[in-house]
C-alpha cells in the first residue's frame, strides 16, 4: 500500500512550521516551498497558497529576492484555481517591490511587466480595469522604453483595453492567435481565458434606448425603456477555447446622466437577475421639469455580475435628446357675486381669468353669454386681451338685473393663441340660480 501523499505533505509543513519558530528561514523556506508544491498537486490550492506565502515570507527575511517573487507567484497562481482574483492581484502586486533587487536588466524588465500583467487581468475580472491601467502606467517608469514598447504583454493589454472601450470583437482574436507566446502557468492561462471570456460577454450584450413618445411637454412624463439582450452571451459560453460557461447575468445597477431640467421619478428595483439568452426591458420614468437648450439623457452605466464573481461596468455612451415643449397654456376662470342676486335688483358680477401655465396666453378673447332673465345693466360682455403672461391674472366686473327666478347657465367662450401661435378655443359653463 503506497504513502497516502497527505501525510506526506502534512509532514513538510510540520517541519517547516518548526524552522519558522525557531527563524531558520532558509530551511523554512525550503519546506514551505516544498509543502506547496504537494498540496497544489492534490489540487488543495487554498493550504498550498499559505504555503507559498510563508516561504516567501521565509526567503524575504534571507534576501532571497528571486525565489521569493516565485513564491508568490504560486500563491497568486493557487488563489485563481479557487476564484479568489483579488487574493491573486495582491500577490502579483508584492511580487513589485522585490524585483528592483535583481541583478539583471533582462529579468528586472520582464518581471515588471509580466506581473503588472497578471494584476491587470485580476482587476478586469473584478470590474476595476481603469486602476489595471493606472498600474501600468506606474510600472512603465521602471521599464527600459523599447522593452516596454515591443513587450508582447504590453500588446496584449492594448488589445484587450480598444476591445472592451470600442466594443470590438476582433481583438480578442488577435490574443487568442498569440496565446501560446505568453509564458504563462497553466493557472495564469486560466485567468487570462476568463479575462478573455468576460470581454466577448462584455462587448456581446446588446442595449436599445427608446422613449414612448417624440415630444413631451414639462407636464408629462418620459418613459425610457432600455432593453438589453444577452442572447449573444449563449453563443460565448459553448466557444471552447474558454473552458468556461456562463450561469447567470445579474444587473446591479443602472445610473444615468441627465439634463438639470429632468429627474428620474421611477427605476427598476435592483438587482435583477436574468436567465443566460434573455431579453429584459428596464423601465424608467422621468420628468422635466423645465425647458432647457438642450435637454439630454445618457450616458448610462450599467453594472454587471456574471456568475456571482465577475464585475463588468458597462459604459453606453448613447445620449438621447428628448422634445420637451411648453405645455399649451390652460386658464381658470371663475365668478362670484358680489351681493345676493334678488329679482328686479341689480348686484355686481366679477368674473377672474387666471393663466396658471408656464405659456403665455396670446390674442384672447372673451365672450359671456347670459340667459335672458339676467338682464346686463353696465359692463361689457366682450373681452379682449393682447396678451395673459403665465402667472398673470386679470378680473373685471358686470351690473346684472335678475328678473325671474329659476336655475340657469352662464357661458363664456374663450379663444387664444400659445407661443407657437396655435389657436386654442374653449367653452365655461356655470351654474346660476335665482331665487326670491
Amino acid at each position: 500500500m503506497g504513502k497516502d501523499p497527505h501525510v506526506d505533505a502534512e509532514k513538510e509543513l510540520n517541519k517547516a512550521e518548526l524552522y519558522f519558530d525557531v527563524e531558520n528561514y532558509k530551511k523554512a523556506g525550503k519546506l514551505f516551498k516544498s509543502a506547496g508544491d504537494l498540496y497544489f498537486k492534490l489540487n488543495e490550492f487554498k493550504i498550498a497558497r499559505e504555503c507559498y506565502s510563508y516561504a516567501a515570507k521565509s526567503f524575504d527575511f534571507e534576501n532571497r529576492s528571486d525565489i521569493t517573487i516565485e513564491a508568490l507567484r504560486s500563491a497568486g497562481d493557487s488563489s485563481i484555481l479557487i476564484d479568489d482574483f483579488s487574493t491573486s492581484n495582491k500577490f502579483y502586486k508584492n511580487t513589485i517591490r522585490f524585483i528592483p533587487d535583481l541583478h539583471k536588466v533582462e529579468n528586472r524588465n520582464l518581471y515588471f511587466i509580466f506581473f503588472s500583467t497578471l494584476s491587470y487581468l485580476c482587476l478586469i475580472l473584478e470590474g476595476k480595469q481603469d486602476q489595471g491601467l493606472d498600474f501600468i502606467k506606474e510600472i512603465r517608469k521602471e521599464v527600459e522604453s523599447e522593452y516596454f514598447k515591443d513587450s508582447p504583454y504590453i500588446t496584449l493589454i492594448k488589445n484587450l483595453t480598444i476591445a472592451i472601450r470600442d466594443k470590438n470583437e476582433s481583438y480578442l482574436t488577435k490574443i487568442e492567435k498569440d496565446f501560446n507566446q505568453y509564458d504563462f502557468s497553466q493557472a495564469e492561462q486560466k485567468l487570462l481565458k476568463l479575462v478573455l471570456a468576460l470581454a466577448n460577454a462584455h462587448i456581446s450584450l446588446k442595449t436599445n434606448l427608446s422613449l414612448d413618445k417624440d415630444q413631451y411637454t414639462t407636464r408629462d412624463i418620459i418613459n425610457l425603456t432600455l432593453n438589453l439582450d444577452s442572447t449573444p452571451i449563449v453563443r460565448i459560453s459553448k466557444y471552447p477555447f474558454y473552458d468556461y460557461s456562463f450561469k447567470k447575468l445579474k444587473i446591479t445597477n443602472i445610473t444615468m446622466s441627465l439634463s438639470d431640467n429632468i429627474t428620474a421619478q421611477k427605476k427598476p428595483e435592483f438587482p435583477i437577475t436574468l436567465n443566460l439568452g434573455e431579453n429584459f426591458d428596464f423601465m424608467f420614468a422621468l420628468k422635466p421639469q423645465f425647458q432647457v437648450a438642450d435637454p439630454f439623457i445618457g450616458p448610462f452605466l450599467i453594472t454587471c455580475e456574471f456568475d456571482d464573481i465577475f464585475l463588468v461596468y458597462r459604459k453606453e455612451s448613447e445620449i438621447i435628446k428628448p422634445n420637451i415643449v411648453s405645455p399649451p397654456p390652460s386658464l381658470e376662470i371663475s365668478m362670484n357675486n358680489l351681493r345676493p342676486p334678488l329679482i328686479d335688483k341689480s348686484f355686481p358680477m366679477e368674473f377672474l381669468i387666471e393663466n396658471k401655465s408656464e405659456g403665455d396666453a396670446l390674442e384672447l378673447n372673451v365672450e359671456i353669454e347670459f340667459p335672458e332673465q339676467l338682464k346686463v345693466m353696465r359692463g361689457t360682455t366682450k373681452k379682449q386681451i393682447y396678451s395673459l403672461s403665465s402667472n398673470e391674472k386679470i378680473t373685471w366686473e358686470i351690473s346684472l338685473k335678475p328678473i325671474e327666478t329659476g336655475d340657469y347657465t352662464i357661458k363664456l367662450d374663450i379663444k387664444f393663441k400659445d407661443p407657437d401661435q396655435n389657436l386654442i378655443e374653449e367653452t365655461k359653463s356655470f351654474p346660476f340660480a335665482i331665487k326670491m
